[in-house]
């Protein structure tokens, strides 16, 4: 074979050969396995949606934990209570919304009423003793908030106080009164007491204090202030708001609370809960969120920071709060306070509202 043969299958075997080194190369670069494509590709967040009706401040720092913990992302929308549960229960079934969050279980009760909500789990449900939560299992309380009467430790003792709230239709309590009939929990409160006293008894006393010349107040923490100053000497309240003024203001700071006893309903205790919609597309992760609200460092948040009552057993709580074990509630389904309506109007036939 001729040395010109030689060189030209030479010279086509080495352009060959470069060119299939090439191909490897470029494939080398340009391809991965498919373990790598797996392993570059970007994670998708989970997104929790919540209508909360218990205010940024409250528990947005807790849900700011959560997502740290739980990689999941919360998207809430703040908002009234009550307005909230009117917006689902008219989105119905097409509502955004994953967790609605509302501030008393009356909200969570008219949701639950037009079977809005999805049932819990049961290990969810059951760290929560039976009369914080649904008795159908479709929303769960995570903190309580005891209703109470707070009073000018300066000028009462607790000897002084009617065992009943409704020891203050008698005429000595009048001017010394005060309330917040366009509040949300004294709304709560009075609906308690049609359920629990009847529908004449509770227009009787919301007369009797009428006649003893209450001074009104838009909200609790006024009431609060105004009992300390000794600008009246009782007030119908949440527990929790003299609690907040005195860790501003000090222990000595002269108001203190007492609990109505003997299933009282000035003794309710309305729980702050939460509940998964049926519309809900990721209920399960859904329900993580509520299970983190009922996680130890969550109730301990609550405790520590909101001043509520944990729902949870075995949760450490401030010396001075009577345990909830102690206090005499009123025996009653939560649920029920959802007829706000016939509350709204009792109260308006009374003259409480104009």
């Amino acid at each position: 074979m001729s040395g010109k043969i030689l060189r030209n299958r030479y010279g086509r075997m080495l352009m060959l050969g470069g060119l299939l080194l090439l191909t490897a190369v470029l494939a080398g670069c340009g391809s991965k396995t498919p373990q790598d494509k797996q392993a570059t590709q970007p994670v998708e967040t989970k997104t929790v949606t919540v209508y909360s009706g218990r205010s940024e401040e409250l528990v947005g720092p807790l849900f700011k934990r959560f997502e740290e913990e739980s990689g999941i992302k919360v998207q809430v929308r703040y908002g009234d209570t009550a307005e909230l549960a009117a917006t689902i229960l008219e989105e119905g079934r097409n509502s955004p919304a994953d967790i609605f969050l509302a501030q008393d279980a009356g909200a969570l009760g008219a949701v639950a009423q037009k079977e809005l909500f999805a049932k819990l789990k049961n290990d969810t449900l059951e760290k929560v003793e039976p009369r914080f939560r649904s008795p159908k299992g479709e929303w769960v309380g995570v903190s309580g908030r005891a209703r109470v009467i707070v009073y000018n430790s300066d000028k009462l003792k607790e000897s002084d106080l009617p065992a009943s709230i409704l020891g203050f239709t008698d005429p000595k309590w009048k001017g010394r009164i005060g309330w917040a009939p366009t509040n949300g929990s004294f709304q709560a409160f009075v609906t308690a007491m049609r359920i629990s006293l009847g529908e004449e008894a509770t227009s009787n006393w919301l007369k009797g204090i009428l006649a003893n010349k209450p001074a009104v107040f838009p909200k609790n923490t006024p009431i609060v202030e105004a009992v300390g100053k000794g600008e009246i000497d009782v007030g119908f309240v949440n527990h929790y708001y003299v609690f907040r003024i005195k860790a501003e203001r000090g222990d000595n700071y002269p108001a203190n609370i007492y609990y109505p006893r003997g299933g009282d309903p000035g003794a309710l205790i309305n729980v702050a809960g939460a509940g998964v919609l049926n519309s809900s597309k990721q209920k399960e992760t859904a329900e993580k969120l509520i299970e983190y609200m009922l996680s130890d460092a969550a109730q301990q948040y609550f405790t520590d920071q909101t001043y509520e009552y944990p729902l949870v057993k075995g949760i450490k709580v401030r010396p001075d709060l009577v345990p909830l074990a102690q206090i005499e509630t009123p025996d009653m389904d939560l649920s029920d306070l959802a007829d706000l309506e016939n509350t709204l109007k009792m109260l308006q036939e009374t003259g409480v509202l104009k």
